[in-house]
């Protein structure tokens, strides 16, 4: 047993601990935020010792340390921490709840670590809840009617797809005698012959349950009321750490246990849900007046893009590989970035209507610009890291004969491009109702910083990035 293999999630955990803690005895509440940070980067530093070439193992192979699991580790971990940074404001408003709102977000960060590391069925699953319930508690966190509302439906439903999702992997035990993924591939031929059907039904399921996970159509119904209710911050969690994590544990799935001998077509089903989810997610987005909806149902058709790279790797394509890993990080950094300007500027005007967005470029020039460079990064326009990753992510698909979802996807991109101008013409078109200037604080400008330090290096100088995504796909599929 190789305990240190867990070792940032640990860190995650105590710090957590020693939030709760705090919280009790200071009086100033930003120095909780600060522990957090401190706490992201202390793990952030353990997750940088950890082995990646060879891969190794810990409790039986159920936990991996290999390229993969460290490049998402840093994913989650630089994703938790600027939610952190963008929190400091946002969290007054949790009065005497500010050190769990911290402590959970660490969590649920802790539980996304465990689902891009973990190589078995019952630790998949464990980690998949560490990461919900957590979430769970901080869409609600609000305590208001709209808020209470996210939280309830988003625990309702989540309940029932870890149910669905459990059932799948029950039936999988059931027909392999294993939980571990590189063992249920080995045990596919007999597998079929006890029950073809049984195999089918538990595919379906896990597509389910995963499905849900990344707000995939027809599984998304809950994301814009949840999105539009939970504080703004987590919303932004939601829509980039919760869908990477999903997205990594799909890819190990279906890559290890049911790859491209598996016992089903399963990538004709994502297939036919890539092109439901990125078409609808985007036709639905045009006539949105809110803000943080309009980007609940871009985030659905976000995950329609990936979902063709998911469907490319089914060859056991590296390249495919890597296109998923590259877009899911360039989408993370774009979609920070637009919550991140949306928080400072909602924070002072009170308002998530995309018509309070009016003449915001004479009032916050700054905020303005920025929101503006990464909606133009969503919608995949040169030279940010949202071009370089479709370009990415469809040149794989083309590669593996999917030319066909890769027009869909273009044709998609271009739909989306209206409602992302939409939002830049109001902002810098639009009559201002007001001249008083919007400010945002100085955490705020460091975590929006960053993000968009991020998406233009990493549209402009893609290469470093490459070579590490590659290394986390050749890990992924040898």
């Amino acid at each position: 047993m190789n305990l240190s293999l867990l070792g940032p999630e640990i860190v995650l955990g105590v710090i957590a601990v020693i939030i709760v803690l705090l919280d009790l005895v200071v009086q100033k509440k930003g120095i909780l935020a600060a522990v957090g940070v401190a706490g992201v980067l202390i793990a952030a530093l353990v997750n940088g010792w950890l082995p990646m070439e060879p891969a190794k193992y810990a409790f039986d192979k159920m936990l991996v340390s290999d390229s993969f699991t460290v490049l998402f580790n840093f994913a989650f971990l630089g994703i938790a921490g600027l939610v952190i940074l963008s929190s400091v404001d946002y969290a007054k408003k949790f009065r005497r709840s500010q050190g769990e709102y911290y402590a959970l977000v660490l969590l649920s960060t802790a539980g996304m670590m465990l689902m891009a590391s973990t190589r078995e069925l019952i630790s998949i699953y464990i980690a998949l809840e560490l990461t919900s319930i957590s979430l769970y508690v901080l869409a609600a966190f609000l305590r208001d009617g709209k808020s209470s509302e996210a939280g309830l439906k988003y625990m309702l439903l989540g309940a029932l797809s870890s149910a669905v999702l459990l059932y799948g992997m029950a039936l999988i035990f059931g027909l392999t005698g294993t939980t571990q993924l590189d063992q249920i591939a080995s045990s596919i031929t007999v597998a079929k012959a006890i029950g073809q059907s049984a195999l089918i039904l538990a595919t379906v399921l896990l597509v389910a349950g995963f499905g849900f996970k990344i707000a995939m159509v027809p599984f998304q119904m809950w994301a814009p009321d949840v999105y539009e209710g939970a504080p703004t911050p987590i919303t932004a969690f939601l829509s980039v750490g919760s869908k990477a994590a999903g997205f990594a544990v799909i890819l190990r799935v279906f890559n290890i246990s049911l790859g491209h001998e598996g016992f089903v077509d399963w990538q004709t089903i994502f297939a036919i849900l890539a092109v439901l989810t990125m078409t609808i997610g985007n036709v639905v987005a045009l006539v949105q007046s809110n803000v943080k909806r309009l980007l609940a149902y871009s985030s659905i058709a976000q995950a329609g893009y990936v979902l063709v790279g998911v469907v490319a790797t089914s060859n056991s394509s590296q390249f495919a590989a890597s296109g998923v890993i590259f877009f899911l990080l360039g989408y993370a950094l774009t979609n920070l970035g637009a919550f991140i300007a949306i928080i400072a500027i909602s924070e002072k005007t009170g308002n998530d209507e995309i018509a309070g967005y009016s003449g915001m470029a004479r009032r916050a020039p700054g905020l303005a610009l920025a929101l503006a460079f990464c909606l133009i990064s969503l919608t995949g326009i040169p030279p940010t890291v949202g071009f370089v990753g479709k370009f990415y992510l469809f040149s794989s698909a083309v590669e593996a004969g999917w030319v066909w979802l890769v027009i869909i996807g273009l044709i998609n991109s271009a739909i989306s491009a209206y409602y992302y101008v939409r939002v830049l013409k109001i902002m810098y078109l639009g009559a201002a109702p007001s001249e008083e200037g919007v400010k945002a604080s100085a955490p705020v400008v460091t975590a929006l910083g960053l993000s968009l330090v991020g998406v233009l290096i990493a549209g402009i100088y893609p290469g470093p990035l490459f070579q590490w995504v590659e290394a986390a796909a050749r890990s992924l599929i040898g």
